[in-house]
């Protein structure tokens, strides 16, 4: 007997962003992953704006519960709090792009 779930019981987050370290030209990857399925509304943010699917900006979904934004050949000015929303839900991690030291 297969029972579906008719309730609107509310996901979670089982697992939310890390802070990242990258270097500049790098690409540095948050991933969420919700407790179910068919959340709305699923914004990406960094610092206060937000992200769109392009090519500097992949944003994915599997199964619809593992979100993954991959923001690629980052720059220093990339710093910033990268924030997933998900309904009522969020989750926010610090993503920190190192400059590297050319030594004479």
């Amino acid at each position: 007997l297969l029972l579906l779930c008719c309730t609107e019981e509310a996901a979670v987050i089982v697992s939310g962003l890390k802070n990242t370290d990258v270097f500049v030209g790098e690409s540095a990857t948050f991933t969420c992953e919700l407790s179910h399925p068919g959340v709305k509304n699923v914004q990406w943010w960094l610092d206060g704006s937000p992200l769109h699917n392009n090519l500097v900006t992949e944003i994915s979904e599997q199964d619809g519960m593992i979100h993954t934004l991959t923001l690629n050949d980052v720059a220093c000015h990339d710093s910033g709090t990268v924030t997933f929303r998900a309904g009522s839900l969020i989750s926010s991690a610090k993503l920190l792009v190192k400059g590297i030291l050319l030594l004479e």
